[in-house]
């Protein structure tokens, strides 16, 4: 569970959009509903023109964040499932033993980059999840068939991530 120093800036961010939030309600307040008939009709087009560019601007980068929301909890969650798999392989061989250790520690620490940047950015959950039931190997077989398939899939989904994050990376 975050510490009072790790809620202190989602704090901080709660009331930022608190206070934009007031600031934003009272100009809306402040804006005229009457007649505006002295504008020049010229002045009043070019303005809606500025309105509709503005809306389509703030709908474009409210649509990226929140598909960046969504796109950094899903990989976050992925990595998670993953490094519950690849803790169920351990001891899976002596040979393999440090290339999974190395593993488990790239997903953790790839999960933790992961997490920061949705806390930073406002769009962590309050707690992070927990690991549900992971599959148990029996044998020595089973390790190693399960290694197999957890591998393979692993691979597919950090494919995947880095198509994702190619593309959120684009301007």
């Amino acid at each position: 569970m975050a510490g009072p120093a790790a809620q202190s800036p989602m704090k901080l961010m709660a009331l930022q959009l608190l206070l934009w939030h007031s600031a934003l309600w009272t100009v809306q307040e402040a804006t005229p509903l009457g007649p505006a008939s002295s504008l020049p009709q010229s002045f009043l087009l070019k303005c809606l023109e500025q309105v509709r560019k503005i809306q389509g601007d703030g709908a474009a980068l409210q649509e990226k964040l929140v598909s960046e929301a969504g796109c950094l909890s899903q990989l976050h969650s992925g990595l998670f499932l993953y490094q519950g798999l690849l803790q169920a392989l351990e001891g899976i061989s002596p040979e393999l033993g440090p290339t999974l250790d190395t593993l488990q520690l790239d997903v953790a620490d790839f999960a933790t980059t992961i997490w920061q940047q949705m806390e930073e950015l406002g769009m962590a959950p309050a707690l992070q999840p927990t690991q549900g039931a992971m599959p148990a190997f029996a044998s020595a077989f089973q390790r190693r068939a399960g290694g197999v398939l957890v591998a393979s899939h692993l691979q597919s989904f950090l494919e995947v991530s880095y198509r994702v994050l190619r593309h959120l990376a684009q301007p």
